[in-house]
């Protein structure tokens, strides 16, 4: 299919940019490289161009044959949405809706969104299904909680099929070494840890000794990144058969604590990592595990990479040949 990525040049998008290339799909890559980076791409058509700019949108729609499109383009740090949450409603909800009504405009129906597992909320029970209720702790989780209402609504008016896919935590780097995760700042636990031990950063902040978890530190379902480029390319062939709408976790089924993630990157490296205890950042909640059983029936998906061992083998590979 010929397929509009937007955001392709960050760190989920440009691995599922390389994994729908693998596959044959035609790719054009829409990003205006605010977080993106150039060095991430593999291929494809790359169309530099803000989703806040309709009518450069409405452009691209008419310049290329798309058949469905795939959306990564969002502001992603829960702290900064606290700080500042009208940039995270402002941005996250015109984008998706300018780039919704783009594509309905030229007839295309078939949508797949970055969604996140922060629309749960503190959960109830885990592992978390996709009936859980809904209620997020952050204004990040919020904006992506009204992603999907608004994907609900248009699904029944226009009938747009759509597939969100609720990440939980997106970790490790392409096997093959070419692609890994480039935030600037960086804020999540594996990479500061592998810079940490570069001498990239000094020395890693643990935040929350005080959770209701077996050793106090927080819980979280690692996923890696290539797992779920290929769970997009599964979501795209879905949506090429079915017209049924879906929410899907994407996760692991298995937690680790921050403490034993910090170990078993010593155990890895063979280095010992430096870190301060800071308190609980707001909006932290203490475990997220998903169950993924929904993702394994209707995509037929299985997470193949993602074990803790080669989450952080393939992370610290990636780290450490940017020296």
């Amino acid at each position: 299919m010929n397929v509009l990525v937007a955001g392709g040049a960050g760190y989920i998008g440009s691995h599922t940019v390389k994994e729908l290339l693998a596959q044959g799909h035609n790719v054009t890559l829409f990003d205006n490289f605010s977080t993106g980076k150039r060095e991430l791409i593999t291929g494809g058509t790359v169309v530099e161009g803000d989703l806040m700019d309709l009518d450069r949108l409405r452009s691209v729609f008419r310049s290329a044959s798309i058949h469905a499109v795939l959306h990564f383009a969002s502001l992603i740090q829960v702290g900064e949405s606290f700080r500042d949450p009208q940039k995270y409603y402002t941005h996250n909800l015109i984008s998706s809706l300018n780039l919704l009504q783009a594509m309905l405009e030229a007839g295309v129906k078939r949508f797949i969104f970055s969604s996140s597992a922060a629309v749960y909320g503190a959960p109830h029970s885990t592992p978390i299904t996709e009936d859980h209720p809904c209620f997020p702790v952050n204004p990040y989780g919020w904006t992506k909680n009204m992603v999907e209402t608004v994907l609900r609504d248009y699904s029944r008016a226009y009938d747009l099929s759509f597939i969100a896919l609720r990440y939980f935590n997106a970790a490790g780097a392409d096997p093959q070494g070419r692609l890994g995760e480039m935030h600037d700042p960086e804020t999540h636990l594996i990479p500061n840890i592998c810079l940490s031990l570069l001498g990239r950063k000094s020395g890693l902040e643990l935040y929350g000794s005080d959770f209701p978890t077996p050793d106090g530190t927080a819980v979280r379902d690692y996923i890696h990144v290539t797992d779920l480029a290929l769970a997009h390319t599964l979501a795209l062939d879905n949506l090429a058969e079915n017209s049924e709408s879906h929410f899907l976790n994407l996760g692991a089924n298995h937690g680790y604590s921050v403490l034993e993630v910090i170990r078993k990157c010593e155990e890895i490296t063979g280095m010992t990592v430096d870190f301060r205890r800071k308190p609980r950042r707001r909006g932290d909640v203490p475990e997220l595990l998903a169950s993924k059983t929904r993702a394994e029936h209707v995509l037929g998906w299985t997470p193949r990479q993602s074990s803790l061992d080669n989450i952080i083998q393939t992370a610290w590979r990636w780290h450490s040949s940017r020296i």
